[in-house]
């Protein structure tokens, strides 16, 4: 099984930024496409972004520009940097392994997440 672990989330200003990870485990990682999702209370999860094994990246509109996915494989790590943040990006934020085809997760089974909280 896979286990993943997401962290870097915190307490921004409008305008700031901030870099969230998601550290894999317990399979090969470059071999799967990650996402990022989110979900903002009273709201449905949503993906943000997305990264193949090659490297290939999508956003969604309301991120794009803005924000940009990466992934380390040595590591096992995919970041996502987080720029010019406004407050309709508060939420908790998720990865998880995704299809290729539809961005969709191989699973249900989400981790704890880590709190984005955009606010003056």
């Amino acid at each position: 099984q896979v286990q993943l672990v997401e962290s870097g989330g915190g307490l921004v200003q409008p305008g700031g930024s901030l870099r969230l990870s998601c550290a894999a485990s317990g399979t090969i990682f470059s071999i799967y496409s990650v996402g990022w999702f989110r979900q903002a209370p009273g709201k449905q999860r949503e993906l943000v972004a997305s990264i193949t094994s090659g490297g290939n990246t999508h956003y969604a509109a309301s991120v794009e520009g803005r924000f940009t996915i990466s992934r380390d494989n040595a590591k096992n790590t995919v970041y996502l940097q987080m720029s010019n943040l406004n407050s309709e990006d508060t939420a908790v934020y998720y990865c998880n392994l995704v299809t290729r085809t539809t961005w969709a997760p191989w699973n249900d089974v989400w981790g704890q997440g880590t709190q984005v909280t955009v606010s003056s």
